[in-house]
């Protein structure tokens, strides 16, 4: 059974072809909706499959009617394949990220603003960018023209759950092989059953006669690196797979080969330098590239990332053009053609193939970017850029005293998770402790005035606060850490940072005011005003009401019913026809 990719307007109705509402209520009616669990995890699968006339051709869209412009048809056709220089044989797992390029695509979108605010910012949904899983397999086949059956299947979505996805494909993928559609639509009809993505909830997901338990991270999670213990399994049968995290890699085993390189690395993630890795297969490219973006934990990665790359991509022009600086931007590729196009990048790490043995992989050295001139360039990090920070020579130790000893892959990886961890609170802390001394005392809020204004960020007096409370005080690595705040105040991640606490600064700003408002006499306050003043009191009460319960300002509900009791008591104040105006019937 075929299912036509189409793209046009999607149709009332059952099946795969059901159409997702748009209309304004779609939030308090969600369930009712034909594919709005599906919608909450995944926007489509898709099937890629090698055509001998025409390359990679897209075979399959579940839901079938799911909109993908023809260029977002060609970059996922391109992504879903390793390219000719990686030689995958058998089954290969690997990730990209693309842009989004339709303009009506939010149409579809339900609000993401209830998981954002509740997810960490590295796990909320992406708003302008699809993320893409890729099951791959190329096996010999004489039936096939080429001599080989090679397809794809690929998971779209806005989540950045690799791990959980990546489980997903490998339940899904060599089923669908064997049975191909048939299969798909059962799978696609089971996840539009599964309970929304709701950050703090452990979840049972139901698939192909497996129960996959999972824990949706959330914002007021403590900060560890361990897994949360796992809830009640409530005697399920089957016994449910329970992943210890949605989203998390195995660090030492994507940083093997880098291991002595790792804080240089997070140094040049933390300031957003533009970063090229050049990998032997899509596989190991991707691993690498999201293990990088995701050390800064818990900043937001603010830099454009992709973890797998192709010279047929839309944006490949745009992001290797010569005539201007390089952007910021961590490129994992497979085609040492890259060598030659991004020769003046300022960073190029490239990797060899991984070795699987327990031993530790000879670790790639430090090489200057002049020494970047041939195809077969050998493996390195080939930067000028030297780290602010000394290495932390005990991390290593216990690492290698943990190949030694044949410890388990998962414990190397809590080690290096926690150290990274680590050093980027200790980074961030005396920021955090700085920009709180910025925001206004509360006994300066009044309910009848505009709220204080948040005092500037000012970076000679920041710097000079860290001679008494800088990262000194809970990391021991020395080195210049001047010069390394010096060089991110100029970078993405602090303007990224910045916006961020401060956006959340004032919504606290207006909260506050809005509990002065309601722990104030409003009925003494009305009797010598005049009814434009009063007036102007609803609307912007309403307005404030509206934020509030839009899930914008951190307040509490008795707060919120207290505010509409006051408003409904000064429209109440009022005469009948202004009354009429306020309130229409």
């Amino acid at each position: 059974m075929e299912v036509p990719v189409d793209t046009g307007p999607r149709q009332a109705g059952g099946g795969l072809g059901v159409a997702r509402s748009t209309s304004s209520g779609r939030a308090a009616r969600a369930s009712a909706i034909p594919w709005a669990r599906f919608s909450a995890w995944l926007e489509c699968v898709c099937v890629v499959t090698f055509d001998l006339e025409l390359g990679q051709a897209l075979e399959l869209v579940y839901p079938s009617d799911f909109r993908l412009t023809d260029k977002e048809k060609s970059s996922i056709c391109y992504l879903s394949f390793p390219d000719s220089h990686s030689g995958c044989l058998g089954d290969t797992q690997f990730s990209f990220r693309m842009r989004q390029c339709g303009g009506q695509k939010s149409l579809w979108h339900g609000d993401d603003r209830p998981y954002n605010s509740k997810a960490p910012l590295a796990l909320q949904r992406e708003p302008a960018h699809y993320l893409g899983y890729v099951y791959f397999r190329q096996v010999k086949d004489s039936s096939m023209k080429r001599g080989y059956f090679q397809k794809s299947l690929v998971l779209v979505s806005r989540l950045p759950f690799v791990r959980l996805f990546q489980s997903l494909l490998s339940l899904i993928a060599p089923e669908y092989f064997e049975k191909l559609a048939p299969c798909l639509e059962a799978v696609c009809n089971e996840i539009d059953q599964w309970p929304a993505p709701v950050p703090g909830q452990t979840l049972n997901l139901p698939v192909m006669g497996v129960v996959i338990q999972v824990r949706i991270p959330s914002r007021v999670d403590k900060l560890e690196p361990n897994p949360p213990k796992q809830c009640d399994q409530e005697n399920l049968l089957p016994a449910p797979v329970v992943l210890t995290s949605v989203h998390e890699l195995d660090l030492f085993r994507c940083f093997r080969p880098v291991l002595t390189h790792v804080q240089t690395l997070w140094e040049l993630m933390l300031l957003g330098e533009p970063l090229v890795v050049l990998a032997p297969s899509p596989d190991v490219s991707s691993e690498l590239v999201l293990a990088l973006t995701s050390c800064l934990q818990p900043l937001k990665f603010c830099c454009d990332f992709r973890p797998y790359f192709t010279i047929h991509d839309s944006e490949f022009k745009e992001l290797t053009t010569r005539t201007q600086a390089p952007p910021n931007v961590v490129l994992g590729v497979t085609n040492p053609f890259f060598i030659k196009t991004l020769q003046h990048w300022p960073h190029v790490l490239r990797i060899g193939e991984p070795k699987m043995s327990g031993d530790l992989p000879k670790q790639v050295k430090l090489k200057k970017p002049s020494r970047l001139k041939t195809l077969d360039t050998k493996p390195g990090l080939y930067t000028s850029y030297t780290a602010h920070l000394h290495r932390d020579k005990a991390l290593l130790k216990r690492l290698l005293k943990g190949v030694q000893k044949k410890r388990p892959w998962d414990a190397q990886s809590a080690l290096l998770r926690r150290h990274l961890l680590e050093l980027t609170q200790s980074f961030i802390i005396p920021l955090e402790h700085y920009m709180a001394s910025l925001m206004p005392l509360q006994k300066s809020i009044t309910p009848w005035k505009s709220p204080p204004q948040i005092c500037p960020f000012r970076q000679d007096d920041f710097l000079r606060s860290l001679e008494h409370a800088g990262p000194q005080l809970t990391c021991i690595l020395k080195g210049d850490w001047l010069g390394l705040y010096r060089r991110f105040f100029k970078s993405p991640h602090f303007d990224g940072w910045y916006r961020q606490r401060h956006k959340e600064m004032a919504q606290k700003l207006e909260a506050l005011h809005l509990e002065a408002i309601c722990e104030a006499n409003i009925e003494a306050w009305m009797k010598d005003k005049s009814e434009v003043e009063v007036v102007d009191l609803v609307l912007k009460l309403r307005e404030k009401l509206v934020r509030a319960q839009g899930h914008q300002l951190p307040v509490k509900e008795v707060t919120l019913q207290r505010a509409q009791l006051y408003i409904d008591t000064v429209i109440g104040s009022l005469p009948k026809d202004l009354q009429a105006v306020l309130c229409p019937p």
